[in-house]
């Protein structure tokens, strides 16, 4: 549909690619990316979430050994670094959690944690499990962008890219899940050249993040299309 094509020449697609990771690339992408769902998975802005995983990346901080490393007080100061200060603290405890269990109970690696996992539910469920604090906003964040690379993957649509898809009527009246299936196959009848699904979920959840779920704005790129004008 014409629509997909212009949201996607619009608005940018996978948020890993915006800061540089290329998830096809090998577990360490993956690793990277992880980090980086974390800081997005707050409360705070995306550009703050992208400017502090950039302080991190900058560094090579990223492994769950690299940050083990840190320590609490050095991860402090670059979360601060960041601008991540309203959450620093909790997040430097956070991160040490998470990537302690992750060396304790997956050998430190991502893929392991996903080879484990029996299906999409339990590789949510283990996820979370890593720390208190990482909840399914974090977990969907980091799965949808795995979505087509890890097979297990498979998050049903986010609440914010199901409100941009029904605002541009490719969607109504459905659950998430059906929802997905419904914008997945928009997406085989007219996919767009040098993108894949999870860059359609990437925009999507873009535009209901800026736009949708806020009155209607003359600045909105989607505009002509919104079933709400």
């Amino acid at each position: 549909m014409k629509v997909i094509s212009k949201l996607l020449a619009q608005l940018p697609g996978r948020f890993a690619a915006e800061l540089g990771i290329d998830l096809n690339a090998g577990p360490e992408a993956r690793q990277k990316w992880f980090l980086a769902a974390i800081f997005y998975g707050a409360r705070i802005s995306g550009g703050l979430a992208a400017r502090t995983y950039r302080v991190f990346a900058a560094r090579g901080i990223y492994t769950p050994q690299a940050i083990l490393e840190q320590g609490w007080d050095n991860l402090v100061v670059f979360l601060d670094e960041g601008g991540y200060t309203r959450y620093d603290f909790k997040t430097a405890t956070k991160l040490l959690k998470v990537m302690g269990t992750l060396t304790e109970q997956y050998e430190g690696s991502l893929e392991r944690l996903h080879q484990v996992a029996a299906d999409y539910d339990d590789l949510e469920r283990r996820i979370q499990a890593l720390a208190p604090g990482v909840g399914p906003a974090t977990a969907n964040i980091f799965l949808r962008e795995l979505r087509g690379i890890w097979a297990k993957a498979a998050p049903p649509l986010g609440e914010l890219a199901q409100l941009a898809a029904e605002h541009l009527k490719l969607l109504a009246g459905l659950t998430p899940r059906e929802a997905l299936g419904a914008l997945e196959e928009h997406w085989r009848r007219q996919p767009v050249m040098g993108k894949d699904f999870a860059d359609l979920e990437a925009a999507l959840v873009r535009l209901g993040r800026d736009y949708c779920r806020k009155p209607p704005a003359r600045g909105c790129p989607m505009r002509v299309y919104c079933g709400r004008e």
